[in-house]
């Protein structure tokens, strides 16, 4: 006799009308953490045992993201009994084939990240689940939708979720013509928020009491999942499908920066910026991390950027090459031409010893600073913009920023950077002096590049 499985699910909400819809195009919108993922997750799960020799595809806009996301709640809350019983196995992939999850009845589920999308788009498939499709241009999603001709099952679907953005995004655009259909997620439809009866469960009371303590924007995408533009937003121009663009192998002449906003309670931040032959600025690496030292973050800097080029040999368990004396480490990557940094002078003077590099002092100009990164983000003569940060660019994430939905990196500040309207003062003068962080590190950056001397930097 068969084993049989068992497994738990019962959605409710927009989770369970997302598993009776068959649209060719359907979007769950939603909050953060109203299970809009696990049961896009489900319903792919299920479609692949019912139906043998069926493709799925689990992709997002970069493969690193999905592995720390989409992957872990599948293998640990959705195909967790299929995988442990063989009836679901994991395929690494090769340079033939994408990395996939095989089922004993024929079926398969593809992963990828369109930032190399050679193998995921050579297949056909059934459905197509995307997360965090905000992420996503209209060519990546047009793209998808071509893929889907395995037919394999009565109908042939693209699924996605996503975070609510700002109403005249180009998916929220594609609803409001009918192309897609958007189900609306709410975190009443989490069982893990709230029960059936609406009443919150323990882990619900913690979790909305901390969305139901943010304010602006954030709170109106985060709490009530609303579409909708930050009133008195600074960086207007600001596109995410245009400033965010996948990684590449940035050339080793171009000229390095890095900017820092010193912080501890608030998040210390670092941006590496890269300088092309065009006077282009790219983002290409991030720390954004709160309650470290100083010290701390220039150890870390310097594990980023240096490796062991010539090793002692020792055998000890405990042995770092990153802090052996005997052992001789090498830049990875150019110096950086200056170190920009906020002007507490404590901190440049700890930063400076531990990173063996003197630092310069920001130019903290506001109003001009600001004006610069606008003018940098409109499009040039070329039709291109002169800022860009590279997606995957955070080094890792603040578990603690990320607990109460602040943002973690400088894509994530942008949207929310807004003037200070406060009555009684003039409008556009100063921003709100809240989760602003990495815009002041990206100003700072500007600001030197665009209005400020020529910089010196020195080895210590």
């Amino acid at each position: 006799m068969p084993t049989v499985l068992r497994h738990a699910y019962r959605p409710w909400g927009a989770a369970k009308a997302l598993m009776n819809c068959r649209e060719p195009e359907v979007l769950l919108s939603g909050p953060a953490g109203t299970g809009k993922s696990r049961a896009a997750l489900e319903k792919l799960h299920a479609m692949m045992l019912r139906n043998s020799g069926a493709r799925g595809l689990i992709v997002r806009k970069t493969l690193v993201s999905l592995g720390s996301t989409g992957l872990v709640t599948w293998r640990e809350k959705v195909a967790t009994e299929s995988i442990a019983a063989g009836h679901v196995v994991w395929y690494g992939g090769s340079q033939q084939e994408a990395a996939a999850y095989r089922y004993s009845n024929g079926s398969t589920v593809v992963v990828g990240g369109l930032d190399k999308p050679q193998k995921v788009m050579s297949s056909e498939y059934d459905v197509i689940f995307v997360q965090e499709a905000i992420e996503l241009t209209i060519d990546d999603w047009e793209a998808l939708l071509t893929r889907l001709r395995n037919g394999r099952i009565s109908f042939q679907q693209l699924m996605a979720d996503c975070n609510p953005a700002h109403p005249t995004h180009w998916l929220k655009a594609r609803v409001d013509r009918g192309d897609t259909v958007m189900l609306h997620s709410r975190h009443e439809d989490n069982p893990t928020l709230f029960h059936e009866d609406g009443t919150l469960t323990v882990a619900g009371r913690n979790y909305i009491g901390k969305l139901d303590k943010l304010t602006g924007v954030r709170f109106h995408r985060l709490r009530h999942g609303r579409w909708v533009a930050a009133e008195g937003i600074i960086y207007e121009g600001w596109n995410p499908a245009v400033h965010l663009v996948d990684r590449f192998d940035i050339p080793p002449d171009w000229t390095r920066w890095w900017s820092i906003d010193f912080g501890f309670t608030n998040p210390f931040v670092l941006q590496c910026w890269a300088e092309d032959g065009d006077g282009r600025l790219w983002l290409y690496r991030e720390i954004y991390h709160s309650r470290r030292l100083v010290e701390d973050h220039a150890r870390q800097i310097l594990r980023l950027v240096r490796r062991c080029e010539e090793c002692c040999g020792s055998k000890a368990a405990d042995h770092d090459c990153h802090d052996c004396r005997r052992c001789r480490l090498v830049w990875t990557e150019p110096r950086p031409r200056a170190v920009i940094c906020d002007h507490d002078a404590e901190d440049r003077a700890t930063l400076e010893r531990h990173l063996g590099l003197s630092t310069s002092a920001a130019r903290k100009g506001v109003s001009d600073g600001i004006q610069a990164v606008q003018a940098r983000q409109r499009e040039a003569g070329d039709g291109r913009p002169r800022l860009f940060i590279l997606r995957d660019s955070l080094v890792e994430r603040d578990p603690e920023l990320e607990d109460a939905k602040k943002p973690c990196s400088t894509a994530e500040e942008v949207p929310g950077y807004v003037w200070d309207q406060t009555p009684g003062k003039p409008p556009k003068e100063t921003p709100v002096k809240q989760d602003d962080h990495g815009c002041d590190a990206m100003r700072y950056m500007v600001a030197q590049k665009d209005l400020g001397a020529r910089p010196r930097i020195r080895v210590m």
